[in-house]
């Protein structure tokens, strides 16, 4: 509804909100062109003149000497303070026209930040290693915000010129290319997107009309968004507009919703519910989805429109992460103190999803979530790491400097093999040494409250405080912080044990049916001890798998008086995979049978596969459980 849309070979169609001008005039050749727009209903400005793609422009509001960037440019090739360029979308030829996309279930996604992936920090560095991530089993990737922000590099969390991808990772053409190459090696690609703020430098929208914003609510990154408030109506397109542009005009394959607890909309239908139709129009025969981040878990998100729900697809599962992270580091504080990292725990979160579905949460002091049970696996993400979470540490350390190597290798199976979506952060799969750290190149004042902000947000963690007067924090703003959080990809054969855990794992997942069935109630468990479990994917016969993780000390028993870990009719059970295999660093897997005993190790996990009972060997199971 609004930007620049070429309309032949040298002419271009302009069209802007901005109801807060009198006047609004299109500034072309650096200011050598001024062309009156106008004025249309609802506060709209257009124009069609000579220009075509590459040239620059901007607009000058009510005869202001500044000219502004356009709110729905496609690019910044200046950053967000400069004019913006005419982007022909479709200059770029499109390779992937047999591409029907995938849906979430069954996916293996993987979080890549353009600009620490690798040494370039680019979308054609970036591209080039694709086809090794889609040979090692991921499916779908999920773009951390490429949205124009201000500063040579950040997250993108502060992104200002929505339409536009960060200049310093390439050109739009770029982009497109990158999504292309994933598409051509089989890879989806879902963008991260933030619909819940403006970045603090370089947004411009209150010069084209305050009713961006909203004083209803209370944001935690600044002013909310008005979607329900007076003038909403345009508003409401412009985010609705841009989440179908990149499905449109990119190709992407999915979004992931930033923080949607801080969308606010009383309105009787949802701008979320708006979003996700309009990108599965955009889309049209391809599949797409849409997966939210909700911090009070609300599962309405996911249930259909009929059942007052948003009609999302999935969510991400923080639960899981933290009684992972408290079985890892044995540490429970601040907002890891709820959880304990016990075996019902990775149980409950393997069947049911969220932990926390309206029960009272300490930490908050409040019940947290809403119901869950009735909605399938798949629709949770489930991580070890993620961006935030790595870099919620003094050090932004990687969960492999957290504990044992043995424990770390045992929650990977567990998070690979359980039916909820797995996702994966860069370099989890080769064991990065790297960090991943808090950056964000702003002005120094900016840079100096950004960092007091990020210094203070540690001090929730007991064990953090006082870092300062030891260890100063990493700046934000200092491009070293960039540069020790981007990837060294040799590690991929530095670390290959840890390379051919994941690749394992995930051959596992892909080619066995007890793994690649993530509907309900297919999987249960078995609580042995406090660290000792065991999870049973229940298909029938000899497809049944049994997933036992140990993430405690050895655990010797005699019996273990359970139905669920008792073989198939006429079959005992075998070691089908082990995580203490030498070749994933382990010291061997030893008889988990001895004298007809049961014994699991400590810090380990086991796949038990089911064979006819005539083809018993040492590492079978001689007796039912």
């Amino acid at each position: 509804p609004i930007g620049a849309e070429p309309i032949g070979p040298a002419r271009v169609h302009f069209r802007l909100w901005a109801p807060a001008g009198q006047s609004v005039d299109l500034v072309l050749d650096g200011g050598a062109r001024v062309v009156p727009m106008a004025r249309e209903e609802g506060g709209y400005w257009s124009v069609a003149a000579e220009a075509r793609a590459g040239d620059r422009y901007a607009f000058r509001v009510n005869g202001d000497e500044k000219a502004y960037p356009d709110p729905a440019s496609r690019f910044q090739p200046e950053g967000p303070h400069g004019p913006s360029e005419i982007v022909d979308p479709a200059r770029y030829q499109c390779q992937d026209g047999e591409w029907r996309g995938r849906p979430m279930a069954g996916q293996v996604i993987y979080e890549l930040h353009v600009g620490t992936f690798t040494p370039e920090g680019t979308y054609a560095a970036a591209a080039r290693e694709l086809e090794e991530l889609a040979r090692l089993g991921i499916t779908v990737l999920e773009l951390m915000p490429v949205a124009e922000f201000d500063g040579r590099f950040g997250w993108g969390y502060d992104g200002v010129d929505l339409f536009a991808p960060f200049h310093h990772y390439g050109s739009p053409d770029d982009l497109r290319a990158f999504v292309d190459e994933a598409h051509r090696v089989g890879l989806s690609v879902i963008l991260d997107v933030v619909y819940n703020h403006f970045g603090p430098s370089g947004n411009y929208l209150r010069v084209f009309s305050p009713a961006y914003f909203s004083d209803a609510y209370e944001n935690e990154w600044g002013d909310a968004i008005n979607f329900d408030g007076a003038d909403a109506g345009p508003v409401r397109e412009f985010f609705v507009s841009n989440a179908a542009y990149w499905i449109r005009e990119f190709h992407f394959d999915g979004l992931r919703l930033d923080a949607t607890q801080q969308i606010f909309d009383a309105s009787a239908r949802h701008v979320i519910t708006e979003i996700g139709e309009a990108m599965r129009a955009a889309a049209g025969s391809r599949e797409v989805f849409v997966v939210a981040e909700n911090e009070p878990q609300l599962t309405d998100l996911v249930r259909s429109e009929a059942d007052g729900g948003m009609a999302l697809d999935g969510l991400w599962n923080d639960d899981f992460h933290h009684s992972a992270m408290v079985a890892l580091s044995g540490r429970r504080e601040a907002y890891y103190s709820d959880t304990h990292g016990t075996a019902q725990e990775f149980i409950a979160a393997a069947k049911y999803g969220y932990l926390f579905q309206g029960q009272y949460y300490g930490w908050q002091r409040h019940p947290r979530g809403t119901p869950g049970l009735d909605l399938e696996p798949w629709r949770f993400v489930v991580y070890l790491q993620n961006h935030d979470q790595v870099a919620n540490s003094v050090h932004g350390r990687r969960m492999q400097y957290l504990g044992s190597p043995a424990r770390v290798r045992a929650l990977t199976a567990l998070l690979l093999l359980m039916p909820g979506t797995p996702m994966l952060f860069q370099g989890q799969e080769f064991g990065a040494s790297t960090p991943f750290l808090y950056f964000a190149d702003h002005e120094p004042e900016l840079a100096r409250l950004v960092k007091r902000g990020r210094a203070e947000f540690l001090t929730q963690f007991p064990s953090a405080r006082g870092f300062e007067a030891a260890a100063p924090l990493d700046d934000p703003a200092d491009p070293r912080t960039l540069q020790r959080s981007t990837l060294d990809l040799a590690e991929r054969q530095q670390h290959a044990t840890a390379y051919a855990l994941h690749r394992d794992l995930l051959r596992m997942r892909s080619e066995l049916p007890a793994f690649r069935a993530h509907r309900r109630g297919v999987v249960d468990g078995v609580v042995i001890t406090d660290t000792a479990f065991a999870l049973r994917y229940m298909l029938g016969g000899t497809d049944d798998r049994v997933l036992l993780v140990n993430v405690g000390p050895d655990v010797s028993r005699d019996s273990i008086p359970d139905p669920l870990l008792a073989p198939p009719r006429g079959c005992d059970w075998t070691v089908e995979w082990s995580s203490e295999e030498p070749g994933y660093g382990g010291i061997g897997t030893p008889n988990l049978w001895p004298e007809d005993r049961w014994y699991i190790p400590a810090d380990s996990a086991f796949v038990l596969a089911p064979i006819p009972q005539r083809e018993r060997t040492r590492s079978v199971r001689r007796r039912t459980a």
